[in-house]
């Protein structure tokens, strides 16, 4: 892509107008073009050949139209561009059919301008592929220029840091200090809550959020069991 900050647009679909123009003020707080905002499938695809963005916020759950994942793959056949999922909706049929899209990556509502922030900074600093490979030998070299601070916790890209919650830190310890084996979801609740009653879509949501963040390269789900590191 190869475009300042300031040359970076974002196109919005987002059916609730209240949220949209919420999130537009953030966006364009942040030094981002907004392209344009729109509320369903028709529209968005449209903007897409009109208005050319460079990233899209997609709202999953568009009433009267085509739902964002639907529309998500449809973008993605006409053009290749990175898509950031904002939704409510964390069950597994959903998350299952969003995967298959490739995210760059996926806001829980209600979300934190900060999470907004750190997820679109991150998404340009990808596609831009501007940043110096990390050169601290003493990081971990996960493979895919994802670079690990196994002291501190922190996961980088290239030199830019992923800005994780403290769950997905202690989740991303445990599978990165497993080396290659498994670490059951059973243990995963027992560090990270410790001992405390969570239900199924609470793990399995913080589980997607991480590798999300990772963009799916470094983590292997294995179903009904845990998840890995991909060794490189």
């Amino acid at each position: 892509m190869d475009k300042s900050l300031e040359e970076t647009k974002v196109l919005i679909v987002e059916d609730e107008s209240i949220v949209a123009l919420d999130i537009k003020s953030a966006v364009l707080r942040l030094g981002f073009q907004v392209s344009d905002t729109v509320t369903n499938y028709f529209d968005a695809l449209t903007s897409v050949k009109e208005n050319e963005p460079d990233i899209i916020l997609m709202d999953i759950n568009l009433k009267n139209s085509k739902d964002g994942i639907e529309t998500a793959t449809d973008i993605k056949r006409i053009k290749n561009i990175p898509i950031v999922y904002l939704t409510a909706f964390c069950d597994d049929e959903t998350l299952k059919r969003a995967i298959q899209t490739n995210p760059h990556a996926y806001l829980i509502k209600p979300f934190k301008r900060e999470e907004l922030k750190s997820t679109l900074y991150l998404v340009y600093f990808k596609i831009n592929q501007r940043y110096a490979v990390v050169i601290d030998k003493t990081l971990l070299n996960l493979g895919e220029n994802y670079y690990y601070d196994e002291n501190h916790k922190n996961i980088y890209y290239k030199d830019q840091i992923i800005k994780l919650s403290q769950s997905e830190q202690e989740l991303l310890f445990l599978i990165v200090t497993a080396k290659g084996n498994v670490v059951t979801f059973k243990a995963i609740e027992e560090h990270i809550w410790q001992g405390q009653t969570i239900s199924h879509s609470t793990l399995r949501t913080l589980i997607y959020r991480l590798r999300t963040k990772l963009e799916h390269k470094l983590i292997e789900t294995i179903p009904f069991i845990g998840c890995r590191l991909i060794v490189p």
